[in-house]
């Protein structure tokens, strides 16, 4: 039995929370919050609550730590964890920083523990498809990819955080980060990355980012947005292989090879948990908290989310932090 201490009882941390109640090998035993909400939370679950990490482990028995905090307290939570030796399960983004990164993940191998990096997408059936039509070379070497992941600005987010760059690294880091976690894990760090933007007049921030990876001869491009506009939120893919286009749209994932049927993948989800958050019920969290545990139990690190393609990932939306909005 794998004992967890969540921190932080916000919209990630109440999805974990009711995700890790269906996985029998594993049970939420504290929490850590200051918030009235987090009181709140902690009452109805039934926790006891405690205001540091720190404060927890030494009160409690617990093998690993999952931090749902806001970005900008992730690395101090991260390394708090860590010193206290307890694997680490952290939200997306890690941190806003390459050199951040890296540092959280020398500080686990010091300490022989790991830290997973909550990149939910790696985790779901549509991608479990593209992965494996990647690697087994069925309709030859991609050729071309664009990926697209679109909102209406939110409007939920508690105290400003997420519009404020240095503390949650706006578009590239709350929404691209998604498809560039999966594009490197597919392709590799790219050889040339470039983006444009854009924003209305006095928004203080860019509400659209078009990218451009180059992998030698595969060209991706992908777009992320908080619209000013209410737009329903759009995430889908399409990438062309030598022999087929494969399309994710939103919906369905088909295959239409060259001179042949259309073949439908099955990726319908055989457990949906609702979240309470702005993702309709499902099954990702399911998946990849089960995977952390999992790995945690063999203290091995995650064959989906490695620490070399966090650091890339972060590096190269790092770039974005100095646009001028």
């Amino acid at each position: 039995m794998m004992r967890i201490g969540i921190v932080g009882a916000g919209g990630m941390g109440t999805v974990h929370y009711s995700n890790y109640a269906h996985i029998p090998e594993c049970r939420v035993a504290a929490l850590v919050g200051k918030s009235p909400q987090d009181r709140e939370r902690a009452a109805t679950w039934g926790l006891k609550m405690y205001e540091s990490i720190t404060e927890m482990v030494h009160s409690e028995e617990i093998d690993l730590v999952d931090i749902c905090t806001p970005t900008f307290l992730h690395k101090q939570q991260v390394l708090e964890s860590l010193e206290l030796g307890k694997h680490t399960i952290v939200e997306k983004p890690a941190a806003l920083h390459r050199n951040d990164v890296e540092e959280m993940f020398a500080l686990a191998a010091q300490q022989g523990v790991q830290l997973y990096v909550a990149q939910v997408l790696q985790f779901t059936n549509e991608t479990a498809v593209l992965r494996s039509l990647v690697q087994s070379g069925e309709y030859g070497p991609a050729l071309d990819g664009y990926f697209e992941r679109l909102s209406a600005c939110p409007r939920w987010v508690q105290n400003g955080w997420l519009f404020d760059s240095e503390k949650s690294g706006l578009i590239p880091f709350d929404l691209h980060v998604h498809d560039l976690d999966l594009i490197v894990s597919l392709f590799g760090e790219p050889e040339e990355s470039s983006f444009t933007c854009c924003a209305g007049t006095g928004r203080g921030f860019a509400e659209q980012y078009r990218f451009q990876y180059r992998f030698g001869k595969l060209n991706v491009c992908a777009e992320a947005a908080w619209f000013h506009a209410n737009l329903p939120f759009t995430a889908r893919w399409r990438v062309y292989f030598e022999n087929a286009v494969v399309v994710n749209d939103g919906t369905s994932v088909i295959a239409y090879p060259f001179d042949a049927e259309p073949r439908v993948f099955d990726t319908e989800e055989k457990v949906k948990i609702p979240t309470g958050i702005n993702v309709p019920p499902t099954g990702w969290y399911l998946t990849e908290l089960l995977h952390f545990i999992r790995c945690a139990e063999q203290n091995e690190p995650s064959p989906l989310v490695r620490p070399e393609q966090v650091a890339a990932v972060t590096g190269i939306l790092e770039k974005t932090l100095a646009y001028p909005f």
